[in-house]
C-alpha cells in the first residue's frame, strides 16, 4: 500500500543531511510530503509537493495557533477535543504544544516520521488518531543519552514497543534499540545514501609535501578530538611532518587550551562551519580523513570521503565497522587510543601510491554498493509501505 501523505518532523528545518536527501527523493517520486518543525535561519527551497509547516517567532506562533484552532473547531471538533485532553496533561507550555500538534492533526498524514528518539514522548499521541508512527534511530539519542539518563531509558522501554516502525542508521544502533524494546521485525536498517554523480572519485590524488589530516564535526566530547590532539603531539615529538585541521569546532575553549598546552599552534588549525562546497574541497585536498569519535552511527563525512577517494582512518565506534574493512578500504584503531591513531597515520603515510589507489578504489566501490541514494530512498519507502500493509492486515 502506497502512503498518500508522509509527514516528517525534524525538530529544525532544514534537518540532517539524511532527511533532506530523503525529502528530495520522496518528492521526486511524486509523494505529498509535509515537513513540520522549527524554522531555522537558513531557508531551503523544496519541490512543489513538499509543504512546510514551521513556527519561529512569537507572531508566527500566534498565527498558527489561531488558524488551526479555528480549522479544527470547525472541521474536526471531536478530534480537537481529544487532543486537547492529551495536551492538558502536559501541565505547562500548553500553547506551544498546540502550535506543534494542531497542524499535524488537521493535515493528518498516513505516516508521521519522527527523527529524534528523545522527542518520542511528545509525539506518541499521533497513534491515537490512526496515524502510523515511525521513529529514526540515530546517534547519541540511542547510544549515549539513555545510559546517562535513567528516566529516558525507562521512557524508551515504555514507548518503543508502541512504535509502528523504526528506521535505524546502522545495524549497531538497531541492536542497541532492541535493548529498549524495539521489535526486530519493525526495524529496517537504511544507510545514508549519496548522489554519487555529485561526488567525483579521484584515483590519483595530488601528493601533498606535508601530510594533510582532516576531521569534520561539531564540538562535542563524543567526537574524541582530545585524543586526536594527543596523537598529534606524539607525531610532533617524532618530527613527523603534518597539518591537522578540524572543521566545525570554531573557538572551542577546551580544545584551544589543549592545543596551546601541547605546543601545536603551527600544526593544528580549528575552523568554523563552512558551506558544503568548501567542505568538499577540504576533503578532496586532504590525505587522511580522521574520525576520532568515541561513539557514532555512520558518519556522513566518512562516506563522502570514501566516495571522493580520501583515505579514512576511524576509531572502532558504533556502526563504522559496517562500512570500513580495516586495511582494505580504510583503517581502524581502538577508541580512546592516541598512540594507535599516531601509529596508523604514519603507516598510511608510508603506503606506496599503488597501495593507496587500491584502498581508494575499494572505498568507492563500498559506497556505490551500499550507499546509493536511489536504492536507500526505496528502502525507506518499503518501510512506510510495510507499516501501512500491517495496518490493513489487522
Amino acid at each position: 500500500m502506497q502512503p498518500k501523505k508522509i509527514a516528517i518532523y525534524s525538530g529544525e528545518i532544514p534537518s540532517t543531511t539524511f532527511i533532506e536527501r530523503l525529502i528530495e527523493g520522496l518528492a521526486n517520486d511524486g509523494f505529498q510530503i509535509s515537513l513540520f518543525g522549527l524554522q531555522a535561519k537558513k531557508k531551503v527551497s523544496y519541490a512543489k509537493n513538499v509543504s512546510v509547516f514551521s513556527y519561529s517567532n512569537k507572531w508566527n506562533k500566534l498565527y498558527i495557533l489561531l488558524k488551526y484552532t479555528f480549522l479544527l473547531t470547525i472541521f474536526k471538533p471531536k478530534e480537537k477535543q481529544k487532543l486537547d485532553k492529551i495536551i492538558s496533561n502536559k501541565k505547562r507550555n500548553t500553547s506551544l504544544y498546540k502550535v506543534k500538534y494542531y497542524p499535524v492533526l488537521y493535515h493528518k498524514p498516513d505516516i508521521f516520521h519522527l527523527q529524534w528518539a528523545k522527542s518520542l514522548e511528545d509525539w506518541i499521541w499521533v497513534r491515537d488518531f490512526g496515524i502510523k508512527l515511525i521513529l529514526s534511530l540515530r546517534g547519541t539519542h540511542i547510544t549515549i543519552s539513555p545510559i546517562a539518563d535513567e528516566k529516558l531509558a525507562e521512557q524508551y522501554l515504555a514507548l518503543f514497543p508502541k512504535v509502528d516502525g523504526f528506521h535505524a542508521v546502522s545495524k549497531s544502533i538497531q541492536m542497541q534499540a532492541e535493548e529498549y524494546g524495539a521489535e526486530t521485525t519493525k526495524i529496517k536498517v537504511v544507510y545514508s545514501g549519496l548522489r554519487l554523480n555529485e561526488l567525483p572519485f579521484v584515483e590519483n590524488k595530488i601528493q601533498n609535501k606535508t601530510l594533510k589530516i582532516l576531521s569534520i564535526g561539531r564540538s562535542h566530547w563524543v567526537k574524541g578530538y582530545t585524543d586526536a590532539l594527543d596523537a598529534c603531539a606524539l607525531l610532533k615529538k617524532e618530527n613527523f611532518d603534518f597539518q591537522y585541521a578540524i572543521i566545525g569546532v570554531g573557538n572551542d575553549e577546551e580544545l584551544i587550551f589543549q592545543k596551546a598546552q601541547l605546543d601545536l599552534e603551527k600544526e593544528v588549525v580549528f575552523k568554523k562551519n563552512m558551506p558544503f562546497k568548501e567542505i568538499i574541497t577540504e576533503i578532496q585536498q586532504a590525505d587522511i580523513l580522521l574520525l576520532s569519535s568515541l561513539e557514532e552511527g555512520i558518519a556522513n563525512v566518512v562516506l563522502e570521503a570514501m566516495a571522493f577517494g580520501t583515505i579514512v582512518l576511524s576509531t572502532h565506534c558504533g556502526g563504522i565497522e559496517e562500512v570500513i574493512t580495516h586495511g582494505e578500504n580504510g583503517f581502524m584503531v581502538p577508541v580512546r587510543n592516541p598512540v594507535a591513531i599516531a601509529e596508523k597515520i604514519k603507516t598510511i603515510a608510508l603506503l606506496s601510491e599503488k597501495e593507496k589507489i587500491e584502498i581508494r578504489k575499494k572505498a568507492r566501490t563500498t559506497i556505490e554498493e551500499q550507499h546509493n541514494f536511489d536504492e536507500n530512498c526505496t528502502l525507506m519507502l518499503d518501510l512506510y509501505q510495510s507499516v501501512l500493509k500491517f495496518q490493513n492486515m489487522r
